[in-house]
């Protein structure tokens, strides 16, 4: 088949893809110990082999990986897990097949391969059996209670006591005893339930639960304006609550948007609602530190 020089060059962009999607998913898959997922990752592997092979045809060219696309996702894998690194690069490939596959509306076997990407590969990768996308409901429940609870706290001792080394060291006190709480009322859950391994339900949300606390703590042993301090401990919570939710939307396949700003404004208002608690506080009670 004839293809302008346009075609042409977009062919070489989806045959690099391909070969270098390849390198990924086998190099995932030699280092996975379930062997679940690793029949996946190579069945998914064969398919872009497959694909590469098809473009060659019209490039008659071969094509190299792109060694830093593999670099990356791999170390991506390692940090934040196997689902939510395939489906983020799968969803970027996806986004650019869909920005130039009306040049190849001639070429028969692009909608194939597209649907392949769609559909097969995309259910294949929702198979992939881990351990923190099995916990994330624990991590959730953490995460949440951190944030609302502490940015709460955090917010009516602000001004109630004025303080900014007095008001992180009973943020942190509360938080710890907080995170204890909130791990034996998980594990006492899981086990009423039996459904997942309660103990690992009550690390996942007792360790999510203790690290949003130091975070959100962090500006209070720095500053000493305690408006400052406040100012950056919403901000980080803002942080938090957009990338966990960044890596629910692409791992589990939810919207983003709207689970943003749910979160962001109960978050918010309870910390608004204890502010103005604290305030309160120091105007009819009178406690001066």
């Amino acid at each position: 088949m004839n293809l302008d020089p346009n075609a042409q060059a977009i062919i070489k962009k989806y045959q690099k893809n391909e070969i270098t999607e390849y390198h990924i998913y086998n190099y995932l898959a030699r280092k996975e110990k379930d062997i679940n997922n690793q029949n996946i990752l190579k069945e998914i592997g064969e398919d872009e082999k497959k694909h590469y092979d098809i473009w060659k045809q019209y490039s008659t060219i071969d094509i190299p990986p792109d060694k830093t696309k593999i670099l990356f996702y791999c170390w991506l894998a390692r940090l934040f897990g196997l689902t939510f690194s395939l489906k983020l690069m799968e969803n970027m490939e996806n986004k650019a097949q869909q920005s130039y596959s009306e040049d190849l509306i001639n070429v028969p076997e692009i909608h194939r391969i597209i649907k392949d990407e769609n559909t097969h590969e995309q259910n294949l990768i929702g198979l992939i059996r881990e351990d923190l996308l099995t916990y994330v409901g624990s991590i959730v429940l953490g995460l949440n209670d951190a944030l609302i609870e502490l940015t709460g706290v955090l917010a009516g001792l602000s001004f109630a006591l004025q303080n900014t080394r007095l008001i992180g060291v009973a943020g942190l006190i509360t938080g710890i005893a907080a995170a204890f709480s909130m791990a034996a009322s998980e594990y006492l859950s899981q086990k009423e339930e039996h459904g997942k391994n309660p103990v690992s339900s009550a690390l996942y949300t007792g360790l999510t639960y203790i690290v949003t606390v130091f975070v959100l703590i962090l500006p209070y042993l720095f500053f000493s304006n305690y408006l400052i301090c406040l100012g950056i401990t919403l901000s980080f919570a803002l942080l938090i609550i957009m990338a966990f939710t960044f890596y629910i939307s692409v791992a589990k396949g939810l919207p983003f948007r709207r689970r943003f700003i749910e979160m962001a404004v109960i978050s918010l208002g309870v910390s608004a609602i204890t502010f103005l608690i604290g305030v309160l506080v120091k105007k009819y009670i009178g406690i001066s530190v």
